[in-house]
Parts: structure tokens; sequence; C-alpha cells
């Protein structure tokens, strides 16, 4: 699924890497390297000047039927109704800027973070904690998790003190008035799990140490819902004559300053079928390369509710996601602001101001 990062020295050379470095969100500097980030930032060009070459489908859209900027036209296809976008040197790669309404955006967005995370599906939070039922329930209630029992089946005050367990044991979410002074130590607020949440796995599970499909984990199939939307907009990558089947999905969440290496999804049996990636909260930058990271990647912008399919040859380029707009650039998200207004998505409008989430969908076989 994600290719190997390069050795350090090779991988500052490769122009994939270069183009990460480049767009990537550095952290504020501490108080002790801020004269030398300071001289550094003295050569590097501004942010302005460095946008200014990032593909915006959006602006394309809204200039209507003019002349397209060289190597880039439309692709729209019979009896699919939006817009759609490609490069004539990345073939199998297609853009479809605002696929999805606001509505839309948003319930998937409530999807993401009740429902996916929910077991049996996986999530970079299982391996600690087990499986954890309700997360979002819980962090909304200001609950806390505590462990109760160990991995040894004893309660946590019959244990030994000695050493870490080897595995997960039981948790459960519980008020603060309920948590012993011995537990507050390891106890874990339910907002901050959320704000920890990586990626989930739906459908077929997705094993990421072996780099493959495991049949013989516990799974649910993908949702209805979900199906039939991958269905409907995978159709302008789709061979002709045949329906895209969803099998799996990987939810990936993205905090502020998170991003995701290049890599290649080239681990499912028919590249002829394409993932399908949906984007939702924070507009993000996203790159996409070639065969190999010595070839210099084309920058884009992805904004909540774009769609991107990759297919065919366009499963063998490496891509990724260097940076993430969470402050100074939030028109990209007002129609969700708007739209997460009652009291019971408060808890989601605080996660999504400052939070990418990126559904990808898959056909395994």
């Amino acid at each position: 699924m994600y290719a190997e990062t390069e050795p350090g020295a090779a991988a500052e050379r490769t122009a994939f890497r270069r183009a990460e470095k480049q767009y990537k969100l550095y952290k504020p500097p501490s108080r002790k390297g801020r004269s030398k980030s300071r001289s550094r930032s003295l050569s590097l060009p501004s942010l302005s000047a460095i946008l200014s070459a990032v593909v915006d489908f959006h602006a394309l859209l809204a200039a209507g039927k003019g002349e397209l900027p060289a190597g880039i036209r439309r692709c729209d296809r019979a009896g699919f109704h939006l817009p759609v976008f490609c490069f004539l040197d990345r073939p199998g790669f297609y853009f479809i800027p605002g696929a999805l309404s606001t509505e839309e955006q948003c319930y998937w967005i409530r999807e993401s973070l009740k429902t996916f995370p929910q077991p049996p599906n996986r999530t970079n939070l299982t391996a600690t904690y087990g499986p954890i039922s309700d997360l979002l329930i819980a962090a909304k209630n200001q609950k806390i998790l505590v462990e109760v029992e160990s991995s040894s089946g004893k309660p946590r005050d019959e244990q030994n003190n000695v050493g870490e367990n080897a595995h997960p044991g039981k948790f459960k979410f519980v008020d603060d008035s309920e948590i012993q002074k011995e537990e507050r130590p390891k106890s874990t607020m339910a907002a901050a799990l959320v704000r920890k949440l990586r990626w989930s796995t739906l459908g077929l599970q997705f094993d990421w140490s072996k780099r493959n499909y495991d049949v013989s984990l516990p799974h649910s199939k993908i949702p209805d819902d979900l199906a039939t939307l991958a269905k409907k907009m995978a159709v302008p990558a789709m061979p002709s004559g045949e329906e895209f089947t969803a099998e799996a999905a990987i939810v990936n969440y993205y905090g502020p300053s998170d991003m995701l290496g290049g890599h290649v999804d080239d681990m499912e049996a028919d590249w002829t079928k394409p993932i399908v990636s949906i984007s939702l909260g924070c507009k993000c930058i996203f790159l996409l390369g070639g065969k190999t990271r010595d070839e210099a990647p084309t920058p884009m912008f992805l904004r909540s509710g774009d769609i991107v399919l990759m297919a065919g040859e366009a499963r063998e380029r490496f891509h990724g996601v260097p940076r993430i707009f969470t402050e100074g650039d939030q028109q990209d998200i007002s129609g969700l602001v708007s739209e997460l207004s009652d009291d019971d998505d408060r808890f989601i409008l605080d996660y999504i101001h400052n939070s990418r989430i990126n559904i990808n969908i898959r056909q395994v076989y």
C-alpha cells in the first residue's frame, strides 16, 4: 500500500521529496532554533509564490469553457453528469471538483467519525486499546477511557506492577467522577483519542504489517450507501460496460501538521478498477508524480467534496499529501461550518476546523 521510505540522503535528492519539502507545513520553531529558522526562511520563496504553481481545478471550472492550461483537458463522459478533468501525461487519473454537495460532505464526515471507527473495523488505536465502540459519542459526552482488566484477565488492582502489558487489556469509558486516583495517570480523554485517529479500515481489512488484505480478520461489508456512491463516481475511470464493486476502504484522518508521504497503491489485484478517493474537511495539496520518485510531481489543491479517481497506469504513480490548510484559509469550509451549526454537531465542527478526512474505496478482487 505505502511505499517504503527512501534512505535519508537518497530521499533528499529525489524530485518528489523536494516537492514534499517545498509544500510541507513547518511547525513554528522553538525559541532555541528561532534565529536559525529566520535566516533559512529569508532564502525561501513566499508561500503565495509557491502556491501559484498549484493546479486549482475549482478555478478552472469557474472560468467556464475557456482555454485550459497546457496538459489539462476535460474528460467528461456520456451519462456522467459532473465535470471531470484529467492530465494528458497522467493517463488513468481523473479529478471531479465539487462532486459532493455540502449536505453530502457533512453526512460522510459524521460517518467517518461515528460509524467507520466502530468494530469490527480496525483503527490505528486498536493495537493499543483493542476494539473501541462509540468513540465519538464518548467524546461528545466528555468521557474518559480507563483500563478495567489487563491482558492477563485480572482486574487492574490485582496485577503486579511489573513491566508493561504486551497486549491491550479491556477498556471502558467512564465519567470523570468515576476514576480512582491511581487510575488517572493511565486514563485518556475520549476527545483526545478522536484526535489521535489516523486511519480506519472498512470492508476487507488491510494488514499494514504484511501489506495485504487479511480475509481471516473479522469484517463487515462496505456500507451500502458508500458502495453506491463509489459505484456512481467511479464511472469515468471504469472500463466500458463494467461496474465498480466496493470491497474495502481506508479512511485517513489528518491533523494540522500531518502529511502522507509519497507512495503507490498497488495491493489490489486488478488495477483497471479505480481507487475512488473522497476529500472532506480542510483543503490540502495533493502531489501526483511518476513511476519513480525522480519524476517531478504535479501539485494540485484538493477541497472538501472533491473526488479523485486513479486507475490503470495512474495506480503505478507516486502520490502523497504534504500539507493541509487549517488557519487563515477557512473560506473553503464555510459551507460545512453553516451546516454543522447544531449543538449535536459542535464536537464535529470543532474537529473539522483543523482536520482533513480522506475516504478511499477499492475493489480488491
